[in-house]
């Protein structure tokens, strides 16, 4: 479970990011966050692993104080939260099984990651991944040879190998034709659904986060303006959430 009690985050320059958030997020959710640029919806995504750190409030995932967390504590809590973005981050000189792979370098000894000496277990739960996506047969084609969408499914595969109990996604399919944002949506909802993750995803696509999201939360100038089911969002809905804030307030 992921508990925001009156949690805030104001930026060094004095910008409001989120203001007295109160949300809770329960294990098994798939949430769609939606609302202007600069409303707050990736400020509320990378405030559940810490990239981002609040400045007030309470933030739990899990039972555990995110804020408490340094070191190898954050680190190790950061394993259990696969992390997707808009721009891949795949290393495109290389193989999609080593792209892959990559998210098991935290657990191997050192000598291993130098010679690239991964574990048979190691293989075979990055060609697991890569079969729950779809694509398999690119085990070992290069990730520059992909598509775009085919490359954000080698980044979710990454993030299964993990094995998170978490997923949050920044603008997951922004950089993907509508076919392909449709394919890699339905890929989140049956990863969701399958394996029972918790996926929490930031989303400018409207009609995507109501189609396959079964929550959507609205998030303007820092502030939840709505949270309730897809089916409820209505025109009147969207209207407030996406009107003009006066203030200017809010944080991509």
């Amino acid at each position: 479970m992921i508990l925001f009690d009156h949690v805030s985050k104001v930026y060094p320059n004095g910008t409001v990011g989120l203001r007295d958030v109160d949300l809770t997020i329960q294990d098994g959710e798939f949430v769609a966050i939606i609302g202007r640029s600069g409303a707050g919806k990736s400020t509320l995504l990378r405030a559940v692993n810490r990239m981002h750190s609040i400045t007030g409030g309470k933030l739990t995932v899990e039972g555990v104080d995110v804020s408490a967390l340094r070191g190898k504590e954050l680190r190790r809590f950061r394993r259990g939260i696969g992390m997707v973005f808009q721009s891949f981050n795949l290393v495109t000189r290389t193989t999609v099984i080593r792209n892959v792979l990559s998210a098991r370098v935290p657990d191997l000894p050192f000598w291993r990651v130098v010679l690239g000496a991964f574990r048979r277990e190691d293989k075979l739960a990055a060609l697991e991944a890569l079969d729950k996506v779809g694509i398999l047969d690119k085990a070992y084609i290069r990730a520059d040879q992909l598509s775009g969408g085919q490359q954000q499914r080698v980044a979710l595969a990454r993030t299964l190998a993990q094995d998170p109990k978490i997923i949050l996604a920044d603008e997951p399919v922004a950089a993907l034709d509508p076919v392909t944002a449709r394919q890699v949506m339905e890929d989140f909802v049956r990863i969701n659904r399958e394996m029972g993750i918790s996926i929490l995803l930031n989303i400018h696509h409207v009609e995507l986060a109501l189609e396959y999201a079964s929550r959507v939360i609205g998030i303007r100038a820092g502030e939840i303006v709505y949270d309730g089911p897809a089916s409820q969002v209505d025109q009147a809905v969207l209207d407030d959430i996406y009107r003009e804030n006066a203030s200017g307030e809010g944080q991509p």
